[in-house]
């Protein structure tokens, strides 16, 4: 199976695989709020994504991978007119940086919830990423150990999707 299914339990199933995953801080909702710290339950695709050039090379996948860079954000900011979108650094507006000091985002994916088009306080900058330490809960993404997010990604396929269980 090319879905990749969490549960509340902190395990992802994916090509026959158990993989353990963190949700975010307030569990996993089905009424996902902006700043409510919960992942949201769904059906979501995968659209694109971020990688660290100066930390690893890009991984062979079919998504399409951009190097993160110091002008990268992405807004999280319900009052903005590119809410829950790509956003150029430095940004008058609340963002995530897509470049971190940190490990976080070496290697991020962006899921498609909230996205086309925006709904102003629905839930921003849900993502897939690399764990701060095992099972340690997210704002609201899912999040997995470095070598397993590279695994997943390289066995991406066009059809797979991500299946949020709450």
């Amino acid at each position: 199976m090319s879905d990749l299914v969490v549960g509340p339990q902190g395990v992802a199933r994916f090509c026959g695989r158990l993989i353990p995953c963190a949700v975010g801080r307030g569990g996993i909702r089905a009424d996902k709020r902006e700043g409510d710290g919960a992942t949201p339950a769904g059906v979501w695709r995968v659209e694109s994504g971020y990688y660290r050039a100066d930390r690893m090379v890009p991984p062979d996948t079919v998504i399409p991978l951009k190097a993160s860079g110091p002008r990268d954000g992405w807004s999280d900011d319900p009052g903005d007119g590119g809410y829950n979108g790509p956003v150029p650094l430095p940004h008058p507006w609340s963002h995530e940086r897509m470049r971190r000091g940190d490990t976080l985002y070496d290697l991020v994916l962006v899921l498609n919830h909230n996205r086309h088009p925006p709904v102003p306080g629905e839930g921003s900058a849900i993502f897939m990423h690399c764990w701060r330490a095992p099972r340690y809960p997210t704002a609201g993404c899912l999040a997995f150990m470095p070598p397993d997010l590279r695994w997943i990604v390289g066995r991406w396929t066009e059809g797979s999707r991500v299946i949020v269980r709450a």
